[in-house]
């Protein structure tokens, strides 16, 4: 067993695998989902659901559904791969991939990670100057160093932990926005699943249904989901990780799921009310402040805030755990692979904020790069996940499979346009 697992194992204590799946054991495993969630809800998120929700109501809350359940499946799928081999999908495209082809792979997955970490520090950055004034290049260096404290100063347990405190400040936020607000909930509840596309709505519908799946996230959740295996080569170890994984990463999605949908509700019930159209994350913030109130706007900038440090944080991690997967090994920040593989991803993010003069165009340069490197990934992961030889009986099924690469497609369709229309665009 790696050394890894048994530092991790330390650090949980001894786990019994003959309990029964009770509400405490399911607990215990909560955690992994939720680093991935931070994803979910990042900046570039907040820009697509306040625009939504500002021009079109609750009437594009559908997509948050949808984009919730295509996460789940990808995710899940991702983390057996972690679950049954033990190993990340960066440390399985090395292995069982041809060399020259798995390092275009993971590079092109370590320049994806680059472009996610730019865009989050940017997103703090932003929060920064909202709430001090603080000029967005200072304000860049000064989110890239809270984050490499908070990476080098913590444990995976300890930085778990400041995850979902993170996660769980941004929930408190909109609910306590959300009170501020009279919300429509009969209209909300048939907005959440009954699909509609106002007129100029498509390419609304796309920013949040493409930016959901994130290849630095597909990374992270193989390697964190092992934080709570010991045991590979038992078949009822390993069946009740995957089930405990599915509870993990569905009440994590859950959670994603409604932060989405409360920015969305938050959006609808003030400025769609007003009409006005969102289309800055500065101009949400100062509009909140007449309409309901100057907590309100401080609450906001503050959620952003921990939005932006918290994601940048994971896609740190993923950057780490990519390139360590390069040389055969797990993530761990004490090794001079991972800390590489992080510095890579937070320092040049770094330096092309600075040498971009539109924060704007920095989102859309970061954005066109996930979206051609996305179908690399997603890709990559399901054919692992399909390949008897690297899952074993525990391989995709032929339905699964065609789920899977059904959705890998729409996802990928929906970037390559998405890409084609910012472009365009500009």
């Amino acid at each position: 067993m790696r050394n890894y697992l048994k530092n991790l194992r330390k650090e949980y204590g001894s786990i019994t695998h003959n309990q029964s799946y009770g509400i405490l054991d399911v607990v215990k495993h909560i955690g992994p989902g939720l680093l991935v969630t931070v994803g979910f809800i990042d900046p570039g998120n907040w820009a697509s659901n306040f625009a939504a929700g500002s021009e079109f109501g609750y009437a594009l809350l559908w997509v948050v559904t949808l984009s919730t359940i295509m996460l789940i499946i990808l995710q899940h799928n991702v983390a057996h791969l972690g679950i049954v081999t033990g190993l990340c999908l960066s440390e399985a495209a090395n292995k069982y991939l041809p060399r020259k082809t798995s390092r275009i792979v993971l590079w092109s997955a370590m320049g994806a990670s680059v472009s996610t970490s730019l865009a989050e520090i940017l997103g703090g950055a932003i929060a920064l100057q909202m709430l001090f004034h603080i000029p967005i290049n200072i304000g860049a260096v000064l989110v890239t160093v809270f984050v490499l404290i908070m990476m080098f100063s913590s444990s995976y347990k300890k930085f778990e932990k400041y995850i979902i405190a993170f996660v769980s400040l941004i929930g408190l936020s909109f609910i306590y926005e959300l009170f501020l607000v009279d919300v429509e909930w009969g209209e909300a509840a048939k907005a959440w699943v009954v699909p509609s596309v106002p007129s100029g709505s498509l390419l609304i519908i796309m920013s949040v249904l493409g930016a959901v799946v994130m290849p630095h996230n597909l990374f992270l959740h193989s390697e964190v989901v092992q934080s709570r295996q010991w045991n590979q080569n038992s078949d009822e170890v390993i069946r009740k990780q995957l089930k405990y994984e599915y509870a993990d990463t569905i009440f994590s999605m859950v959670i994603g799921w409604a932060i989405n949908s409360a920015m969305i509700l938050l959006a609808a019930s003030t400025f769609f009310k007003q009409g006005i159209v969102v289309n800055d994350l500065q101009q949400a913030k100062d509009m909140l402040e007449p309409l309901l109130s100057g907590h309100a706007a401080l609450v906001f900038a503050l959620a952003l805030f921990l939005a932006g440090t918290s994601s940048s944080m994971t896609s740190a991690f993923a950057a780490g755990s990519i390139f360590a997967g390069m040389y055969n090994e797990p993530y761990n920040i004490k090794d001079i692979h991972s800390k590489t593989g992080m510095f890579i991803s937070i320092g040049l993010a770094l330096l092309i904020i600075f040498i971009i003069r539109d924060p704007f165009k920095g989102l859309i340069i970061s954005q066109a790069v996930l979206s051609i490197q996305l179908p690399i990934t997603v890709f990559l992961q399901v054919r692992l996940t399909s390949s008897r030889k690297v899952m074993g009986k525990y391989a995709n099924k032929p339905i699964t499979k065609f789920l899977l690469y059904s959705i890998a497609t729409i996802v990928t369709g929906l970037n390559i346009w998405l890409l084609y229309t910012l472009f365009a665009g500009n």
